[in-house]
């Protein structure tokens, strides 16, 4: 559903040609009049994209466009002569404006929004030209007191574009340029109201307080609604109204982890009309730095959040879309992973009220960096300056009565660059994010929490024992699992980067070639800039550490093998990770992972490939972001202990099961015990608990051989269904590694199809590849002695009633079994 009111004016998307030229080489429009080679191009769009469907541009090998010239020209036939205005939400980058034949806007901003009244007369020619980047890109600014390596060139951070393209190693190099968003016509019209701006917020007595603004012209005062209260509005005096109403008791919203994410319409009734001008949410939320000040936990309506989630890079790295149905199968798959968070970080770009409006219904926070990363920015220019508090005021208006930006942060590793590079906190702290951009968040959205600059909060920006981090220690510096723990993390805004291989089909359809060894695989595997390793070698790391293989020989010899283990890993370290995190224990308040979506087909950093299919690692965060949860730790001679979380508003009254397994099936100690759990609670308990005696679950007694290879936790609710799962493996994962004999049995219900597993011994990230069909949980752990049912999804296209097919396989077990 979608109540929030409709952009102003109506699109003008159809009809576009797109020519392109030499740098300068058509001084204004009438030059094109000579020119052949035009292609319709889409707006909004880009460059890349139009070539792109003209079939002229290859994003897996994109050929540089900043040393052109892009012309897009519009003939508008018919209008009825009179005023109206032109609106441009975003133009990338150095952009001119023609209005039959006559220059009349310039632009240098790809972040801020135009809006130009214009004369129809007739018939009427509207060109757009982005001028070629490349020299604005070679310009010398002020001196930089840093100069960072992962973005080129340095001349970026004199132009307010994106860094999308522009971290070579990291995303592939596509330049952003051209209409990437809505360009629109509207006509006067007197009698709806405009201008609209809302402000909503949660008191702590539970009332509901909306503050609006709006223009709309008459003498009747308009009556404010929501959630069935009413307000006149009133002459603000300034050629506007306002209206202010109080809801008490008012249905708030939440984070999809802790509640439900209510949103109420927002109506205006003036003249006997009702008009639907937006959608809120109401909710409080703040950031506690602790005693000592060095914490960093987000409090929603006053309870504590495990933040969990992701990093969201874009829907498209070539269109950079930003309409709802581009951006509606992801962020669905964000909330099917039980993801709380997603971050927008400083080398991306800002994204569409259509986006907030689904974070808005999905219960999905959203941390937001402006979009500022790793340079010394040259802020001392008040040109400069007056572009950094346009675009920001800018973003904030169109977000302003979206729950969901829950933090607004002033940049991404600009602190942490500086200080790597060894400069002292009195060379890097500057106005950026210490003045400029709190004051506009302040005044714009005083109700989202500003923070300076991510990371930061440390002895050194980057240090994860306090504030915000980037804690990549378990991940790109292969450290051991148990770091998770030992760096003491208290939020980090991004971890756990790895190469993930995305599912067989993906492969498959866009790339067929061998693993690791072909450069086409290479080229798709992210690296930091100079570096000598990439992040396979990451992720090859942990699958020598967990399973005790040589991963160069492995892919050598068992190509196949190696990608499933390669899959396994990622998820194994993932769900270990934020097991650690969760415990209730911790310091950690929350993580997000590196990066929600890949940019091209491979071995990206995604979870979720370019195709919008889920990766092994989705699945893994899905079951470590559960509400409801279990997980074990090894406390070493302290034992096992047991962690039950329950995130959610409703108390669950539950049963607890632990069985250690000899052999991968045989139990030689378990033990059960009913729980209830409080909302947002979590609890604690040593497995001897559950067992009433001493028996070493860790090994770590080490009397004797060990009596045990795994460990299994469920949490079981009152109808009998399993709803969480844990395993601890006392001598690691190899030694659990066991030839099960799997069982498949597709069955049909009234929702669809179902998969019913089972194995007679304890199976290793059992995978399920059904063609068409997406299953609900995939590279999972099985246990014997139950039915694990697994409902399989249709894919867009796929006919659900017909029956599916495809293999199960687990590693280590016995054989694949076809459905």
């Amino acid at each position: 559903m979608e109540d929030r009111m409709p952009a102003i004016g109506r699109p003008l998307s159809g009809g576009w040609r797109m020519v392109l030229t030499p740098a300068g080489a058509a001084a204004d429009p009438a030059a094109l009049e000579s020119l052949s080679g035009f292609i319709e191009a889409p707006v909004p769009g880009t460059v890349a994209g139009a070539l792109e469907r003209a079939g002229r541009f290859d994003r897996t090998a994109p050929d540089p466009l900043d040393h052109l010239d892009a012309w897009y020209v519009l003939d508008l036939a018919g209008e009825a002569p009179g005023d109206a205005v032109l609106h441009f939400d975003g133009l990338a980058t150095i952009a001119e404006v023609w209005w039959n034949g006559a220059l009349v806007l310039s632009s240098d901003s790809m972040f801020v929004r135009h809006d130009l009244p214009v004369m129809l007369a007739g018939d009427n020619r509207l060109a757009l030209c982005f001028r070629a980047l490349k020299p604005h890109l070679e310009k010398r600014g002020p001196r930089a007191r840093w100069r960072p390596q992962m973005i080129t060139p340095q001349g970026l951070r004199l132009v307010r574009t994106t860094l999308l393209g522009r971290m070579p190693g990291w995303c592939p190099e596509v330049h952003a340029a051209g209409p990437w968003r809505p360009v629109r016509l509207s006509r006067p019209m007197p009698a709806l109201p405009c201008d609209v701006q809302l402000a909503a917020r949660l008191d702590e007595d539970g009332a509901g307080r909306l503050d609006v603004r709006f223009s709309l012209d008459g003498t009747a005062p308009p009556i404010l609604e929501c959630a069935g209260v009413t307000a006149v509005a009133v002459p603000d005096g300034e050629g506007r109204f306002r209206a202010s109403l109080a809801i008490p008791r008012v249905e708030a919203w939440w984070p999809r982890s802790h509640g439900r994410p209510a949103l109420h319409e927002v109506a205006l009734i003036a003249g006997g009309q009702r008009h639907a001008v937006g959608r809120t949410g109401f909710r409080r939320i703040a950031i506690d730095r602790g005693a000592d000040g060095r914490d960093f936990a987000l409090s929603v309506n006053g309870v504590k959040i495990f933040c969990r989630g992701a990093v969201w890079t874009s829907a498209d790295i070539v269109d950079l879309p930003g309409d709802r149905t581009r951006y509606a199968p992801l962020l669905r798959l964000a909330a099917e992973a039980g993801m709380n968070m997603l971050r927008i970080g400083g080398t991306m770009a800002y994204e569409t009220p259509d986006f907030f409006a689904l974070c808005d219904e999905l219960g999905l926070m959203v941390w937001q960096d402006f979009q500022f990363a790793n340079f010394d920015y040259p802020v001392s220019d008040p040109a400069f300056a007056d572009k950094v508090r346009k675009e920001a005021v800018q973003f904030l208006e169109a977000t302003a009565a979206s729950p969901s930006l829950a933090v607004l942060c002033g940049g991404s590793e600009i602190d942490q660059q500086a200080a790597m590079l060894g400069l002292p906190e009195a060379a890097w702290a500057g106005p950026l994010t210490r003045e400029i951009l709190p004051s506009v968040a302040a005044a714009r959205r005083p109700d989202v929490p500003y923070v300076e600059n991510s990371p930061g909060g440390g002895a050194m920006p980057f240090s994860p024992n306090a504030g915000v981090t980037h804690y990549y220690g378990v991940g790109a510096y292969c450290r051991p699992l148990e770091d998770a723990r030992r760096a003491a993390v208290r939020f980090s805004a991004e971890s756990l980067a790895f190469a993930n291989v995305p599912e067989q089909a993906t492969l498959d359809a866009h790339l067929p070639v061998p693993a690791v060894h072909d450069p086409r695989w290479k080229a798709r595997v992210p690296r930091d800039r100079g570096a000598s390793w990439d992040f396979e070698d990451v992720r090859d790391h942990y699958l020598g550490l967990l399973y005790g293989l040589e991963p160069a020989r492995l892919r050598r010899e068992e190509p196949a093998r190696y990608l499933d283990l390669s899959r396994a890993v990622v998820g194994e370290v993932m769900e270990a990770t934020f097991a650690e995190w969760r415990r209730a224990e911790s310091p950690c308040n929350g993580a997000l992972v590196w990066t929600f979506q890949d940019l091209l087909p491979g071995a990206g950093w995604g979870i979720v490939d370019a195709t919008g299919l889920p990766k092994s690692a989705w699945h893994a965060l899905r079951r470590a972001f559960r509400p409801l949860q279990i997980t074990l730790s090894d406390e070493g001679t302290n034992g096992l202990d047991i962690h039950v979380l329950n995130d959610g508003p409703d108390e669950r009254h539950l049963v607890l099961e632990l069985s250690c397994l000899r052999h991968g099936r045989q139990p030689v100690v378990s033990g059960r015990r009913e729980m209830t759990l409080s909302p947002h609670s979590a609890e604690t308990l040593p497995a001897t608990a559950l067992f009433g005696a001493f028996f070493d679950t860790t090994y770590a007694f080490r009397f004797g051989p060990p009596s045990h290879d795994v460990t299994v936790g469920r949490l079981v609710d009152a109808g009998g269904t399993t709803v969480a799962e844990a395993f601890h493996f006392p001598r690691g994962r190899a030694a659990a590694i066991f030839p099960a004999v799997l069982t498949a049995v597709l069955r049909q219900d009234a929702e669809g199809w179902l998969l019913d597993l089972s194995a007679d011994r304890f199976a290793q990230s059992v995978a399920i590849e059904i063609d068409g069909f997406l299953p609900a949980d995939n590279w999972f752990h099985l246990a014997p002695g139950g039915v694990r049912s697994v409902r399989l999804l249709p894919c867009a296209g796929t006919d659900p009633l017909a029956r599916p097919n495809g293999t199960v396989r687990g590693i280590g077990a016995e054989a694949v079994i076809s459905i």
